[in-house]
């Protein structure tokens, strides 16, 4: 049996994500999103309430980065997500990340965070009190210490969090159970 539970946002898994930007001043600032994707294999979109120093910051810059949140970094990923940037100046460095800026677009990288995609804003649509923004991912910075020997992230080593929306608790992926665009091949005969 089903059971109606109305509108809840069940996505499974939910990655954390954290948004990388400059304030007007050149302060860097981070902030744990709850909900983002990708959108096509060079975009993605973020929604965050148009209140944040986030919010702020994008509309401002019109670049920022988005960087995976792993285990090794789930109290500093939680962390932004608690405090304002408008409220707490220090807010990067209580983290303790290394704040590098990016190569590619006028926003700062987090050295701990193991995946950094670097973003150029396209759109920005506000939806009562949240922005939905779509932007170009113009790269990817990724950690050699989560890649395999041919090059490719590998998720044990990443260990990239996800938020549980029904228990609000943050979880780590688990084991591979099958092999995609190949599996589904077996209904084919």
């Amino acid at each position: 049996m089903k059971k109606n539970l109305g509108p809840k946002p069940f996505m499974y898994p939910l990655p954390v994500l954290i948004a990388g930007t400059y304030g007007e001043d050149g302060t860097p600032d981070a902030m744990n999103i709850a909900y983002g994707g990708i959108l096509n294999a060079a975009r993605l979109q973020i929604n965050i309430g148009v209140r944040h120093k986030t919010s702020d910051n994008i509309r401002l810059r019109k670049e920022f980065t988005v960087g995976i949140a792993d285990k090794a970094n789930l109290v500093p990923a939680d962390y932004v997500g608690i405090v304002s940037g408008h409220d707490t100046a220090d807010k990067i460095e209580k983290t303790g990340w290394t704040v590098v800026k990016s190569e590619n677009v006028d926003a700062p990288v987090f050295k701990e965070l193991p995946i950094t995609l670097e973003c150029r804003v396209e759109e920005i649509n506000q939806y009562d009190k949240t922005l939905r923004i779509v932007a170009e991912i113009v790269n990817t910075v990724v950690d050699d210490s989560v890649l395999d020997e041919d090059g490719n992230v590998d998720a044990d080593k990443l260990q990239a969090i996800s938020y549980d929306p029904s228990t609000h608790e943050y979880r780590i992926l688990g084991e591979t159970v099958g092999q995609a665009f190949a599996d589904g091949k077996e209904l084919e005969k």
